[in-house]
C-alpha cells in the first residue's frame, strides 16, 4: 500500500567531515570570531562548530556563485 504524504523523503543529512589547514593569522581571526560570538550570544561555540555556518553564509552571499549555479542549471 503506497501512502501519499505532504512532504517527500527527507534528504541525506549525514555529516561529511573535511580536514583543513589554515594559516596562523586566519586561526587567530577564527578564535577572535568565536570569542565575539560568545560575547554577543552569551554561549560558547568552538571554531569547528562555527565554520559550517560561516561557509553557508559566505556561499549564500556570493552572487558570482549563484549566477554560475543558475547558468549551469539552465544549460
Amino acid at each position: 500500500m503506497t501512502q501519499s504524504l505532504k512532504i517527500g523523503k527527507l534528504p541525506d543529512t549525514t555529516p561529511v567531515k573535511h580536514t583543513i589547514s589554515v594559516e596562523p593569522d586566519l586561526d587567530n581571526d577564527l578564535k577572535t570570531y568565536a570569542a565575539i560570538y560568545e560575547q554577543t550570544y552569551g554561549e560558547k561555540a568552538s571554531v569547528p562548530a562555527l565554520i559550517p555556518s560561516m561557509l553557508r553564509a559566505f556561499i549564500a552571499s556570493d552572487s558570482g556563485f549563484k549566477k554560475a549555479v543558475k547558468a549551469a542549471q539552465s544549460s
